[in-house]
């Protein structure tokens, strides 16, 4: 079996919403179980037949079947009037359409209701993040180019 079919495997199991499969294709077995949001490769061999190594067992999440949607979270904070708007889904972070374009938006900027504010980077798909208030950036909390988790704040907004 080779690593790219194991990698379908789990993806497809992933999708499925079951919680183990077990594969036994001649002297090869896989198993594979989830478990909340991740999903777990075993990877067993005869060591006689072996030519290479076996593949390192790979724990990835999993990701829903549908694109995510574009528009963030809009909470506001506790302490304050300010207004945070958080990451929809997980990806990588850029502040910029490409790197040779200015950046979306800068602290200190008037924004409007609809007005991109970064963009997020997943599975290839470039998701514009979206201001669901107007007001004025207060602070950026990530980093150009930086990973984020869904939920994560990006933006702190003073709406007025």
């Amino acid at each position: 079996m080779e690593l790219k079919e194991i990698q379908n495997l789990i993806k497809f199991v992933a999708k499925s919403g079951v919680n183990e499969v077990h594969v036994e294709m001649g002297e090869t077995k896989v198993t594979i179980k989830t478990g909340g949001d991740v999903v777990q490769q075993v990877v067993t061999t005869p060591a006689a037949i072996e030519a290479a190594p076996a593949p390192a067992p790979v724990a990835t999440p999993t990701t829903p079947a549908e694109p995510a949607p574009a528009a963030p979270a809009a909470v506001a904070t506790e302490n304050d009037n300010h207004i945070t708007i958080k990451s929809p889904i997980i990806g990588t972070f850029y502040r910029k359409p490409s790197p040779d374009k200015p950046n979306f938006a800068e602290v200190g900027d008037q924004i409007s209701e609809g007005q991109v504010l970064c963009v997020v980077e997943a599975m290839k798909l470039f998701n514009e993040i979206e201001s669901e208030v107007s007001g004025t950036i207060v602070k950026i909390l990530v980093d150009d180019s930086s990973p984020v988790e869904f939920d994560q704040p990006l933006f702190v907004i003073d709406p007025s």
